[in-house]
C-alpha cells in the first residue's frame, strides 16, 4: 500500500478527530490536507500511519483552536459549530460516542474547555487512544494527559447533554415534527414540543436569526409556524436531514440554494431545544448558498399578500 493509499484510509478518521476539536469544516479539512503535506514530507518513513497522523492533526487542530477562540468570543452572538449531515468515519464498536460527541450540544460544551482539555477528551473519550498516544499528539506527559481528561470529563459531565436513548423512538417523533411543521399543524407541534422548549440561533450577523430567543412550546410553535408557512408559500423546500447525528433540517430557497439548518435536541419524548445556523460562510460545505436575507424579504412580502 503506497503512502497516498494509507492516507486516503486513515483520512475520516483523521478529519472526525479535527472537526471535534475545531468545531468547523473548513479548519479540520485544511487541518487534513496539512497532515497529508507533513506525512508526505516526512525525511524518514513512518512505522505507524495511524498514530503519527492522528498526532500531526491533533497538533495542528490545537494551533488553529488557540487563535480561533479569541474570534470566537468576539463572535457577538452565540457561535455554533458547522453543521455536517454525516460523519465520515465509522466504527462499531464506538459508534455512541462518535454519535453523541457530534451533537451540536456536545459540541457547544467543547468550547468551554481549554485546548489542551478538548484534545485530550475528544482522543481518549470519543475515539478511545491510549494517554501514551495523547501524550505523543499534545506533547505533554501520560500523567498530564490524565489530569487532562479529568478535568475534561468533570466539565462535560457537569452540562452533558442528554438524548432520546431508543434510536427508534427518536426517529418516529422526529417523523412526526417534520410533519406538523411542513404542515403548519400548531398544535401537534407544541405537543411534540417540551413545555420549556428553546429556540437558539446563529446568524453570524450575516443571516437572520429565525426564532432565536424564543421560549415556551406555545411560543416556539406559533413563531414557527408563522416562518415555515410564508417559506414554503414562497417556494422553499424542507429536507429532513440527521445533522450532526441528531434529527434536523435542510432549509433550501425556491432555486434549491441552502439558507440554513436546524437541529434539534430529542429526550423523553419531547423537543428540548432547537437550535438554527444560517451564517452563509457555515453553510458552504453543503452546497450553493442561496440569500436567507432575500427569502426573508420575499416571505414578508407572502405574509402581506392575500392567499389566491
Amino acid at each position: 500500500m503506497t503512502c497516498a493509499d494509507e492516507f486516503e484510509e486513515l483520512r475520516p478518521l483523521l478529519f472526525s478527530i479535527a472537526y471535534r476539536i475545531l468545531g468547523t469544516v473548513s479548519e479540520a479539512e485544511d487541518a487534513v490536507q496539512e497532515s497529508w503535506l507533513r506525512y508526505a514530507g516526512s525525511p524518514t518513513p513512518v512505522k505507524v500511519p495511524k498514530a503519527f497522523l492522528s498526532a500531526v492533526v491533533t497538533r495542528i487542530s490545537l494551533d488553529v483552536l488557540k487563535s480561533a477562540r479569541v474570534r470566537r468570543e468576539e463572535y457577538g452572538e452565540p457561535w455554533f459549530p458547522e453543521p455536517i449531515l454525516s460523519d465520515p468515519y465509522q466504527d462499531p464498536g464506538r459508534s455512541a460516542e462518535l454519535a453523541d460527541s457530534m451533537s451540536m450540544a456536545a459540541l457547544i460544551l467543547l468550547e468551554r474547555l481549554s485546548p489542551l482539555e478538548r484534545a485530550a477528551f475528544v482522543l481518549r473519550d470519543v475515539f478511545g487512544f491510549s494517554y501514551a498516544e495523547i501524550a505523543s499528539a499534545v506533547a505533554r506527559s501520560q500523567a498530564a494527559c490524565r489530569q487532562l481528561v479529568r478535568r475534561a470529563r468533570e466539565h462535560v459531565a457537569a452540562g452533558r447533554p442528554r438524548f432520546e436513548a431508543d434510536k427508534d423512538a427518536r426517529d418516529q417523533l422526529a417523523d412526526r415534527f417534520f410533519q406538523a411543521f411542513k404542515s403548519g399543524d400548531v398544535d401537534a407541534l407544541q405537543a411534540l414540543l417540551a413545555a420549556d422548549v428553546v429556540v437558539q440561533a446563529d446568524g453570524g450577523g450575516k443571516g437572520p436569526q429565525w426564532g432565536s430567543g424564543t421560549v415556551g412550546n406555545a411560543n416556539v410553535a406559533r413563531a414557527f409556524i408563522a416562518t415555515v408557512l410564508p417559506f414554503l408559500q414562497i417556494g422553499g423546500v424542507l429536507e429532513q436531514h440527521e445533522v450532526n447525528g441528531q434529527p434536523g433540517i435542510l432549509f433550501r430557497d425556491p432555486s434549491g440554494q441552502v439558507v440554513g439548518v436546524m437541529t434539534v435536541d430529542i429526550l423523553d419524548g419531547q423537543i428540548h431545544t432547537m437550535r438554527a445556523v444560517s451564517n452563509p460562510d457555515k453553510l458552504k460545505h453543503l452546497g450553493p448558498i442561496g440569500d436567507a436575507w432575500e427569502v426573508r424579504r420575499e416571505m414578508n412580502q407572502a405574509r402581506r399578500s392575500p392567499r389566491s
